[in-house]
């Protein structure tokens, strides 16, 4: 499929890497021979025609810059059909014949909408912090929040050992627990509760306690690190707090870590990953597929299709689960 233009976008969250994204769309569609815009504010943009053109003086230097040039946003408005045939006519008035939307689930879903009265292809590439998104080993960002999420824990370490305190830390991560997981195991966390896993309060507390009873055997110490997923324990980590402080007689501070997680540079992982979706979302258009999403799979490119990928849930690594339950213990 010959194209003249293609028009880019990131939308919902911000993530590290997204930069990078939108760079590696614009060489490859400039390579290709096709002028290149980028919407501004996400779907919003689109729907006020509101772009800037990306030549490769545009894009310099934006491999290692966090956050995105085109800045991001959520759109309401989006799930409207009058507004998806505004969408469409912009496009079509700009003269684009391929549109990447760089972004997570909610995003994507906005794409299969526009896709599916849009007669040219629309191609998501995921990037989201959170990694929740099916059909790709990775999302962009998820690296650089690990690593984030990661040091952090590791500073915390200091300070629990050196005042012989509880700390709770609060990661990113919605209704998944990759980030709570992974950069738990990476830290060295004693205890992990995670959206997939998590019963009820009460049972959840009895695990902690028990879990810090068995570390403080092990270790002759009182400092312990609990990482968990945002918005998931009932009334907020306060109460966890004073539950846990009150059965433990352990100071307990609270660490949120928060949107700290969505900034900074890009980690080489988030780099390399961001420049692969990037350029093989341009030849999925290039080849004339409509509604698809531009993945990595078993370390290789694929072409997703944004169906697939939003009625499908991305499920923990059952190893790095089984790890977390086997070590934890043993400090």
């Amino acid at each position: 499929m010959a194209i003249k233009k293609i028009a880019v976008l990131t939308s919902g969250g911000d993530a590290p890497g997204m930069n990078a994204c939108i760079r590696a769309v614009s060489l490859a569609a400039i390579g290709a021979g096709a002028e290149v815009i980028g919407y501004k504010y996400g779907y919003n943009g689109l729907l006020k025609q509101e772009y800037i053109h990306l030549d490769p003086y545009a894009v310099r230097n934006l491999l290692q810059r966090g956050g995105t040039v085109l800045h991001s946003a959520r759109c309401e408005k989006f799930k409207q059909t009058d507004q998806l045939h505004i969408a469409a006519q912009h496009l079509n008035d700009a003269g684009v014949d391929g549109l990447v939307v760089v972004g997570g689930d909610g995003s994507f879903k906005g794409a299969e909408r526009l896709q599916s009265i849009w007669d040219k292809p629309i191609v998501g590439v995921p990037g989201t912090i959170d990694n929740d998104v099916a059909g790709t080993d990775y999302t962009v960002g998820y690296h650089t929040a690990i690593q984030t999420a990661v040091e952090s824990l590791d500073k915390v370490r200091d300070t629990a050992e050196a005042f012989e305190r509880i700390f709770v830390v609060d990661v990113m991560g919605r209704e998944a627990g990759f980030i709570a997981l992974n950069s738990a195991i990476s830290a060295g966390a004693d205890h992990v509760l995670l959206p997939e896993t998590f019963t009820t309060a009460a049972e959840e507390l009895v695990k902690i306690l028990d879990k810090l009873d068995k570390r403080r055997k092990n270790r002759a110490n009182k400092s312990h690190i609990i990482v968990v997923t945002e918005n998931l324990w009932p009334g907020g980590l306060n109460v966890l707090a004073d539950s846990l402080q009150a059965e433990s007689g352990v100071d307990v501070r609270i660490l949120t870590l928060g949107h700290v997680q969505r900034g900074g540079s890009p980690v080489w992982q988030d780099r390399l990953l961001a420049t692969k979706l990037g350029t093989y979302a341009v030849e999925i258009i290039k080849q004339g597929q409509k509604g698809m999403m531009s993945a990595i799979n078993h370390r290789l490119p694929a072409a997703v299709p944004l169906n697939d990928v939003s009625i499908e849930r991305k499920e923990l690594n059952s190893y790095s689960m089984q790890i977390r339950d086997e070590i934890s213990l043993l400090g």
